[in-house]
């Protein structure tokens, strides 16, 4: 282990050792005992002077001896060579130096580290532990009460890691995710779900309508579609209507288009966004996802579809209290509503569902039965997240999204 200058070490390296400081000032002439008491650091320069033999005093006056006379026309003290490099001195002269207190051992603690020693500390670090320091401090006592600053780290926004939570188990569970899509023809979105071209749900106040230029729908198909129409609705059905695009503004456009590539047994689901006309307010937005899906089975009953509703509403969102109403589309028959009770909104819808008709599985070629569902994702997660206002989900309240770390209730 080396030896390393401390800071008064520093100091007699560069401006010379006081002894003979004071012994070349003698030098210049004789001086008084009382004149050389002002000189910087006298106490040291007497002692190891005297110690030295390089001075004696005769009548309060201070005189070189002839020691003293050689130190200075040697020009050094013995003790500036090794203080120069302390590795390399003898025994005698670092011994000198290590009491004088102008050299100490290198530990390879830095000065930081050594300043702690016998102090009270906070918290034990890598560099304490390193070190050894840790055996020569207090550590302050724990206060398991005291509350800390608070970090909030970078995180997904809670309702995008609730659908990507929610994704995950329905894959789980073995469904299929069907491709989503903002823009489709108005056959997807309500003629292929046998919603005549009369009713009043085709509405500009309940689906947007949009300029855009999708591939023609399948004359073939379309036929049989239109069929169904003309049997049932009896009215003349349209195929330029049908070829008219809107923003989706049903899931159940998807699972449509789904029973072209129809695996049998098979299950579907979607998280798709879409657009319907409303009133913003706590419980309604223009845009919001809907959880789109089916499931295709010969053993498929209306049971099966309650009961996979009500885990929808208890497992993924969490609510004690659920409902189910009869309702009416005219894709599914028979057809209900789900909703669940809210703390603070009371009972919310959550969605609707059925087994779908003959006359939208017939143009397909399917007789199987299908049970198929629509359920708003955003109210699901109002319960999950524990919020009464739909809006939220989209805020920009850094403190509600730095505070808010979503743990699924399931």
């Amino acid at each position: 282990m080396g030896y390393i200058l401390t800071e008064e070490g520093k100091k007699y390296l560069k401006e010379g050792f006081p002894e003979m400081r004071l012994i070349e000032e003698i030098s210049k002439g004789e001086i008084s005992f009382e004149k050389a008491k002002d000189m910087e650091g006298f106490n040291i320069a007497l002692q190891w002077a005297k110690k030295n033999n390089w001075i004696r005093i005769e009548s309060g006056i201070i005189k070189l001896s002839e020691e003293g006379k050689a130190a200075i026309t040697e020009n050094k003290s013995g003790l500036e060579a090794a203080l120069g490099c302390p590795d390399e001195a003898s025994e005698d002269d670092l011994d000198i130096l290590l009491k004088r207190s102008l050299v100490r051992k290198e530990s390879g603690i830095s000065d930081e580290l050594e300043s702690l020693k016998g102090k009270e500390v906070l918290s034990l670090t890598p560099n304490l532990i390193k070190s050894g320091v840790w055996r020569e401090v207090t550590f302050r006592p724990y206060d398991a009460q005291f509350t800390g600053k608070k970090f909030y780290p970078g995180k997904r926004h809670p309702y995008r890691n609730f659908l990507r939570q929610l994704k995950e188990k329905l894959v789980l569970m073995g469904f299929k995710e069907m491709e989503p899509r903002f823009i489709v023809p108005d056959f997807w979105n309500c003629d292929a779900l046998f919603m005549p071209q009369t009713h009043s749900a085709r509405e500009i106040h309940d689906i947007f309508m949009v300029d855009a230029a999708l591939p023609p729908i399948d004359k073939n198909l379309a036929k049989k579609v239109g069929d169904e129409h003309e049997a049932s609705w009896n009215y003349k059905w349209s195929l330029e209507r049908a070829n008219k695009c809107v923003l989706m503004s049903q899931g159940t456009a998807l699972s449509a288009m789904q029973l072209l590539n129809l695996d049998i047994p098979g299950k579907y689901f979607s998280l798709a966004k879409v657009f319907r006309p409303d009133v913003v307010d706590a419980t309604h937005l223009l845009e919001f996802f809907q959880l789109e899906g089916i499931v295709c089975d010969k053993s498929m009953n209306f049971r099966h579809l309650l009961g996979l509703l009500k885990s929808f509403a208890q497992d993924i969102a969490g609510a004690q209290e659920v409902k189910f109403y009869p309702d009416y589309y005219p894709f599914t028959e028979p057809s209900v509503q789900i909703s669940a009770k809210h703390p603070d909104l009371g009972w919310v819808e959550l969605g609707g569902a059925g087994i779908f008709r003959k006359e939208v599985t017939r143009p397909f070629g399917i007789e199987e039965p299908i049970i198929a569902w629509g359920v708003g994702i955003d109210r699901l997660a109002m319960f999950n997240l524990g919020i009464s206002d739909i809006r939220e989900l989209y805020s920009a309240n850094l403190k509600w999204l730095r505070e808010n770390y979503y743990y699924a209730k399931n």
